[in-house]
């Protein structure tokens, strides 16, 4: 071993153990903060350019006014089928059947997961919704009407939990590299979509939807990051 190595043989044994697919505080945790740290991150730029740059305004606004400008009666119809996968109704009904599915499996860890991430992320984005108190879009010819707070847009954070958590678990039942990443870029295509719809309606302005898609990915890897860690510490070897 090279003297190099040697004075830095605990610094390397440590940066070897965050990168090794074993042990219950390996790879997956490592990979898990990053998403966190990056998507958190990002949710809270958004957070501060919405509510102080007036720029990020004008986008949102110049953005809902290209949709509204370009809206017809097909892509409305197709707008309101693609947001109906994103909405409370669908997300519970699903949710509920992979629960079903993932309990008949014995999966606990997966039906762990999924409670807190559906659950956990709904009370968060209520709480959300409440501290940032935006508005909706407000439109001449209205293609939905609705009261509640805006930010980050529900049926796209629902969406990244429900779409992103099931696109893990069929990655991890997937042994090729080029399912599982099939599987992970239909899943962004669906929430692309829905959120795209949410915006098209005229439900949600642009940094509410992107805001979703943030504040669910860091939520999503928080839950899962912590449901892995846990199992794999309890089925470590005593």
């Amino acid at each position: 071993m090279t003297e190099p190595a040697r004075r830095f043989a605990r610094q390397i044994r440590f940066l070897q153990a965050r990168l090794s697919p074993e042990g219950y505080l390996g790879l997956h945790l490592t990979i898990g903060l990053l998403v966190i740290l990056g998507a958190g991150g990002w949710f809270g730029d958004i957070a501060e350019d919405m509510s102080r740059n007036a720029a990020t305004r004008l986008l949102d606004e110049s953005i809902t006014s290209w949709f509204q400008a370009h809206a017809t009666p097909l892509l409305t119809r197709i707008s309101r089928v693609v947001t109906f996968f994103g909405s409370v109704t669908f997300l519970t009904s699903a949710s509920c059947v992979l629960a079903l599915v993932t309990a008949l499996r014995k999966r606990g860890y997966w039906l762990l997961a999924l409670a807190l991430v559906m659950g956990g992320g709904s009370v968060l984005n209520l709480v959300l919704k409440h501290f940032f108190h935006r508005q909706r879009p407000v439109l001449e010819n209205p293609l939905v009407t609705l009261s509640s707070f805006g930010f980050p847009s529900g049926h796209t954070m629902g969406a990244t939990l429900f779409y992103g958590l099931l696109a893990l678990f069929l990655a991890c039942s997937i042994g090729a590299w080029l399912g599982r990443g099939f599987v992970c870029c239909a899943a962004a295509l669906v929430i692309t979509l829905i959120g795209a719809s949410r915006i098209y309606l005229g439900a949600h302005y642009f940094t509410d939807v992107i805001g979703a898609i943030a504040v669910g990915l860091a939520w999503l890897a928080f839950v899962w990051t912590g449901v892995e860690t846990l199992r794999k510490w309890r089925g470590r070897p005593r």
